[in-house]
């Protein structure tokens, strides 16, 4: 199994203008999102669902930025001024603090290395998640963040709104690989600190690691709402191996010599009793929870858990 020994940096410093950073959610999937919206179970306020849109135009609100004006736009948005100037419709856009904030806890210990015979990694796809999250909470106009999970410390991202925090998520999410273990309890401490009481996480892991779901139990017992995402390589659903193989803990450096033949019944069996299990402990902790197989489209687990018909 393959592993990084990369460094995780800290991304508290400026971010240029524009990060161009398209590739990390494909087209298609970006089609997608538009039919989708981050809903929170419980009510804030008296606006019901959950998440919502909180970006607000008119005097009096701070200047976010401008944008090209997209059909469906209101005339009176459009700075006339500007088109004066430059013959092109642009709308003036001004943002007002959301009440919560999406918070997306990304695991980046050396098992998210994992891959199939694909070049894409179980952490390619944890990134383009993390992007497909924030993407939609701009769409919404709430804040989001983003903390990365590692034994050598959190990478955060803080809470913030608008297209230049979503370019701050894009340069740290680039920079970023997976190596090492998952982060202790005390290493976690910061995320008490700023993760506020309405606002909802989510998080992206493979979850083979007990700490990842004790972490989730810790916040949805402390009156978070949690979201768990789970990112599957298709030989770890299908055991579709054939022959000798030397199985490696990335973590650990434990291994086991086996013959995938041999081996298959015993492991579908033992993986699918720890996966029901993990259902079940996320379950009773009220957590939602979606998976995400490397065969699947980007989306899949978005789907079900803010589709019309969530899990």
């Amino acid at each position: 199994m393959p592993s990084s020994t990369a460094c995780s940096p800290r991304f508290e410093d400026p971010v240029p203008e524009l990060i161009p950073a398209p590739e990390l959610i494909p087209t298609d999937v970006r089609h997608r999102l538009k039919g989708l919206a981050i809903v929170a179970r419980r009510a804030i306020g008296d606006r019901g669902l959950g998440l919502h849109a909180s970006r607000s135009r008119g005097s009096g609100l701070e200047f976010a930025q401008y944008r090209p004006y997209e059909p469906g736009d209101e005339p009176r948005q459009i700075d006339w001024k500007l088109y004066g100037r430059s013959d092109r419709f642009f709308v003036r856009e001004a943002e007002r603090e959301s009440p919560v904030a999406l918070w997306i806890l990304l695991d980046a210990s050396a098992s998210m290395n994992q891959a199939d015979a694909s070049p894409h990694r179980r952490f390619d796809a944890a990134r383009g998640l993390a992007a497909a999250l924030a993407e939609l909470a701009l769409a919404q106009g709430d804040r989001f963040a983003l903390a990365t999970l590692r034994d050598t410390g959190l990478a955060l991202v803080p809470a913030a709104g608008g297209a230049r925090q979503r370019d701050r998520l894009h340069l740290a999410l680039h920079a970023l690989d997976a190596a090492g273990g998952f982060p202790a309890d005390a290493a976690l401490a910061p995320l008490w600190d700023r993760i506020g009481g309405r606002d909802l996480v989510a998080i992206l892991s493979d979850w083979f690691d007990p700490a990842c779901l004790a972490l989730a139990r810790r916040l949805a017992a402390a009156g978070r709402e949690v979201l768990a995402i789970q990112i599957l390589t298709v030989a770890e659903r299908d055991f579709d191996l054939d022959g000798g193989y030397r199985f490696r803990d990335p973590e650990t450096g434990e291994e086991l010599l086996g013959d995938a033949a041999a081996l298959r019944a015993d492991y579908l069996s033992r993986f699918g009793a720890a996966q029901a299990d993990l259902a079940a402990a996320l379950s009773a902790a009220g957590i939602r929870y979606a998976t995400l197989a490397l065969d699947q489209p980007l989306d899949t687990p978005l789907q079900a858990l803010f589709g019309r018909t969530p899990r």
